[in-house]
């Protein structure tokens, strides 16, 4: 700790997050984001694994950075996952971009109108989203897909602000998981949305009318993991359902 500085590190990294993000448009919270260096386990997590990469990729460049929220720069659908894959956006630079889950969620979104094709294997692709736009709560990649509860709080003014900026146009958000979920409540709570008390509980398939200045629709949805869907927790139909009933309430 620094002679006269009340803060540890962590919480120093956390305020200079906060003050960055608060300061920022959407363009420039994109560049901002691209550069934090806050989270010194996931930094050294995330160029480590674009050093020495997979063997598959070998001869590819890896980003190797945070990522940011990407799609339509004017959302009325905002869809939250969890954190970048070792080997999908921390190698593409890409939310959801390159690995299996973002298969998953990119077809699906094709499916209900929401992007242009079906597929995503690289930034430079051509994928395109109509109304849509994905950021995840962590924007780096973890050990383990697992951030721990200081990262996430560190990461939090991120999606905050972005929030923050896309509220007036959002009619839906859709949360990927129970961290999605408990992020975007979160940044909405921050951004002035009113919460319900109790608190809503996840769930797949769960809606929640969230009233105030700028009323929207909160939708759970299991993620798109691996392991839930091969092991068929989630289908294909399911993840129709949610993302058609945010295309339904974005097209509003």
């Amino acid at each position: 700790m620094a002679p006269g500085d009340p803060l540890p590190p962590v919480a120093r990294s956390a305020a200079g997050v906060a003050r960055s993000a608060a300061r920022a448009t959407l363009h420039q919270l994109e560049a901002r984001i691209s550069v934090c260096s806050a989270c010194p386990r996931l930094v050294t997590w995330r160029e480590q694994v674009a050093r020495d990469k997979r063997a598959s990729y070998a001869g590819e460049s890896y980003w190797g950075r945070p990522i940011a929220g990407w799609g339509d720069p004017e959302p009325t659908i905002l869809i939250v996952g969890l954190a970048p894959a070792a080997h999908g956006a921390n190698r593409t630079g890409r939310v959801f971009t390159g690995d299996r889950s973002g298969d998953w969620l990119f077809a699906a979104l094709h499916r209900v109108g929401l992007a242009n094709q079906p597929t995503s294997t690289h930034a430079g692709d051509g994928l395109t989203l109509t109304g849509a736009r994905l950021v995840a709560a962590v924007r780096c990649a973890p050990p383990q897909n697992q951030p721990t509860p200081a990262e996430r709080d560190t990461c939090a003014p991120w999606i905050e602000r972005e929030v923050r900026l896309l509220l007036p146009g959002l009619r839906a958000v859709v949360c990927l998981g129970g961290i999605g979920w408990d992020a975007a409540l979160r940044a909405l709570a921050s951004a002035g949305v009113p919460i319900p008390r109790p608190r809503p509980k996840f769930g797949h398939a769960v809606e929640v009318e969230l009233a105030g200045p700028h009323p929207l629709t909160l939708l759970g949805c299991y993620h798109p993991s691996q392991q839930n869907t091969f092991t068929g927790r989630l289908t294909e139909s399911m993840t129709d359902a949610v993302l058609g009933r945010a295309a339904e309430l974005g097209s509003l």
